[in-house]
């Protein structure tokens, strides 16, 4: 697996380097997978790749310092603040069942599932969560394909897919700012259905994920 070291960057150049790595294996017809772990700053909007950003407040966003980027993948918008993103690239038969969207999630993931049970962290795939109204925040929503923690959002993950490669990418909550979230989403952030790293163990470093990954995978 080709590793990218970690780094933190612009929401525009983190999104652009996806994109950049992604055409590289499309044009060279990589077999290998590529897998890279980055950072944010400032921390940044991200809507989906089809997602109306009408509940933008970008006066807000201003006065928070945080930028906005569109991603290429579809789903809902996240605030990428303190967290790790992870982005993965493969071909589609590089899966055991690429075609299929739903079993190819869960076969990706399986590398955030044994790297976080390397570092005591139990995750497995959340239920499907239909919430009434309109709602704006990624987190909110879960998936068969997102990661959980006893039940609780962990990671929310999407995909592009583009000449028989899949980019998945998704974001691993480290810690969140509820005041902030619901500012910027104009919704209420009900707590009880996500969770983040601090909370499942305090003790556990940004260093101690990005170093397990770097290392196992």
């Amino acid at each position: 697996m080709q590793k990218i070291p970690f780094e933190i960057k612009t929401g525009k150049e983190n999104m652009q380097i996806d994109s950049d790595l992604l055409e590289h294996a499309i044009k060279t017809e990589q077999k290998e997978p590529i897998f890279r772990l980055y950072g944010w700053s400032p921390a940044c909007v991200s809507l989906g790749r089809n997602q109306k950003e009408d509940f933008i407040d970008y006066e807000l966003l201003k006065k928070y310092n945080i930028d906005i980027v569109r991603r290429l993948t579809g789903g809902r918008a996240l605030l990428h603040d303190d967290e790790i993103t992870y982005s993965f690239i493969c071909p589609v038969s590089y899966l055991q069942n690429g075609e299929n969207v739903t079993e190819s999630y869960k076969e990706i993931s399986q590398i955030l599932i044994q790297n976080f049970q390397k570092l005591g962290i139990e995750l497995d795939f959340g239920g499907i969560k239909k919430y009434k109204g309109h709602i704006d925040y990624c987190m909110l929503i879960s998936t068969g394909a997102d990661l959980c923690f006893e039940n609780k959002k962990l990671i929310g993950s999407a995909q592009f897919r583009k000449n028989g490669y899949i980019l998945q990418h998704g974001s691993i909550l480290y810690d969140y700012n509820k005041t902030l979230l619901e500012a910027i989403f104009k919704e209420q952030i009900d707590t009880s259905s996500i969770i983040s790293i601090k909370e499942i163990n305090p003790d556990l470093t940004k260093k101690d994920i990005i170093e397990c990954f770097m290392k196992n995978c």
